[in-house]
């Protein structure tokens, strides 16, 4: 892989996404030329429905990354740009249905529609946070034996991230949660402290080499924890840990491995 499509990679990341961008600097070097592609790929979507007011645009945007997933999927030249050739180089065409299911969860952002129920909104935990984390751990080497304890993780830091989410998306008009009640949104986030708790059960599944997958979901569980204790936290955007805790959790989690 080219370093300097890694770098701009690198670079996206880091003004798009500093969380993932410090979990994924926290990986070794050889897993960044994975991990930034990859988060890269994820901010391109994640802000496609976003970046305009015209759904019929935010569909053609998502619409290039399904693309991509195809040419992937087929094993076709990558497209000169500085996220889609790095991201073929990163992935096998085995995972491209996976990064399309990433890609077509998003267009719900697109609308105001809210999610249907419960199963509808754990679907687009998976597809969108999940996804993305077992792709990682696939390319760092992770066999079928691992997956249900990369998603299990991943899934919580999906909704630890979603919770932080909930004011900004109700401000642009969205209806984020089945049911905001203080105590769903409590049920909901020991839900997510269940997961990682099942996801830890079976560490020893997820090889030593793709550990820096789950980096990303270094401050889900006080996240969740605090949503659990006090679920109003939610709605008023007071989730999240300080910065010195932050980077202490993240660095003895690089140093020992035990996400």
């Amino acid at each position: 892989m080219r370093p300097d499509g890694v770098a701009a990679c690198a670079a996206l990341v880091e003004r798009g996404d500093p969380d993932r961008f410090r979990a994924a600097m926290a990986a070794p070097v050889p897993a960044r030329a994975i991990l930034f592609p990859l988060y890269a790929f994820n901010i391109e979507v994640s802000r496609a429905p976003w970046v305009t007011e015209e759904t019929m645009i935010a569909e053609m945007r998502l619409q290039f990354w399904r693309d991509v997933a195809e040419e992937i999927a087929q094993g076709a030249a990558p497209r000169a740009h500085e996220v889609a050739a790095p991201l073929s180089e990163a992935v096998r065409p085995e995972d491209a249905p996976l990064l399309d299911r990433l890609v077509a969860a998003r267009r719900w952002d697109i609308y105001r529609d809210a999610f249907e129920d419960a199963a509808h909104f754990e679907d687009y935990l998976d597809a969108t946070g999940a996804n993305l984390a077992w792709v990682a751990a696939r390319a760092l080497g992770a066999g079928p034996g691992a997956e249900q304890a990369v998603r299990d993780h991943a899934w919580a830091a999906a909704l630890a991230n979603f919770l932080r989410a909930v004011p900004e998306l109700e401000r642009r008009g969205r209806v984020p949660l089945v049911d905001g009640r203080p105590e769903a949104v409590r049920d909901l986030a020991q839900r997510g402290l269940e997961r990682l708790a099942a996801a830890r059960a079976r560490r020893r599944a997820v090889p030593k080499a793709a550990a820096p997958a789950l980096y990303a979901g270094w401050q889900a569980d006080p996240i969740l924890r605090q949503a659990v204790a006090e679920p109003t936290r939610v709605a008023e955007g007071r989730l999240g840990m300080g910065e010195a805790a932050s980077r202490f959790r993240l660095a003895r989690v690089a140093l020992t491995g035990r996400w």
